[in-house]
């Protein structure tokens, strides 16, 4: 399976090459296909099977899950059944190949209750419909809905998965900005929690590219890379549970779209995708972390 994927990517990132050099300069981003204008405000992204992606929406779209070709073509839609679409900001999935569908969104800092939708495997749904458990949770550090503008702290739009807990990472709304970010855990199981904090974080104090808009550990969890809008920041040589104080690496990708979604395809391709805004981005893209 391995080499298989090895492969796969070598021969899509041929194959896409080409194009990339006429599209918009996205600095280190390398374009693999423009996604369905349908999927405007695509929020969150994981890769099951090779050569696809399932992609969410955020607030004010549809409870569904849409399985994107990289041609950029829509081959599946499931509705999510049992659930709401309050703001889902992303996607996480566990070896068992369950998904997990952050409903963490948080804007104005106001909601008392943020819910985890945990769905089996999409790729072997027969129909068009699929069931979610609930995980909901709160922040027991919130006692104010919302806090005073210098403690938002608790929207969120970053989560992954390992071992049976999932991780969720504050996107830091305060004013003035910090750049803190508040890191927490939730068990992977249907229930309601209490959200454990793990660890404050601050990668650094520019307010567009210091929020962190998706997250995502490698497939040997000895990596994890966090999204912002316009750089990752790599976390490497850490220990349980609390990775942040391991190594942090910075990259700053020369480009500033509204990147939402971050994917390992393998221990050193990232897949990336952000929303269509003033008239660019809405693209698919793969980037290659420096040796």
């Amino acid at each position: 399976m391995i080499l298989k994927t090895k492969l796969w990517i070598k021969a899509y990132l041929a194959l896409f090459i080409t194009i990339t050099t006429s599209c918009n300069n996205y600095g280190q981003l390398n374009v693999i296909t423009d996604l369905p204008k349908s999927l405007k405000e695509n929020s969150g992204m994981v890769s099951l099977r090779d050569s696809t992606v399932w992609l969410i929406e955020d607030s004010g779209n549809k409870e569904e899950i849409y399985n994107v070709d990289f041609h950029g073509k829509i081959i599946k839609t499931l509705e999510v059944k049992h659930a709401k679409n309050e703001d889902w900001e992303d996607l996480a999935k566990d070896d068992e190949g369950n998904v997990y569908i952050g409903d963490i969104g948080n804007n104005d800092n106001e909601r008392k209750h943020l819910t985890i939708y945990k769905i089996p495997d999409p790729e072997i749904e027969p129909g068009d419909k699929i069931d979610a458990e609930k995980i909901t949770f709160n922040y027991p550090e919130q006692k104010k809905f919302p806090p005073h503008k210098s403690k938002r702290f608790y929207d969120a739009e970053a989560l992954f998965h390992h071992g049976k807990q999932l991780y969720i990472i504050t996107k830091n709304r305060s004013n003035p900005f910090t750049g803190e970010a508040l890191v927490y855990t939730v068990p992977d199981s249907k229930g309601s929690y209490e959200a454990k904090l793990v660890s404050r974080l601050k990668l650094c104090t520019t307010w567009k590219t210091c929020q962190i808009t998706g997250m995502d550990i490698s497939p040997k969890g000895d990596k994890i890379a966090a999204l912002s809008y316009g750089k990752i920041f790599i976390f490497s040589d850490f220990s349980w549970d609390d990775f942040t104080k391991g190594k942090i690496e910075e990259i700053d990708l020369g480009t500033r779209t509204q990147l939402e979604s971050i994917f390992f395809m393998d221990e050193n391709t990232l897949l990336l995708s952000d929303e269509r805004s003033h008239g660019t981005g809405g693209n698919l893209y793969y980037f290659h972390l420096p040796q």
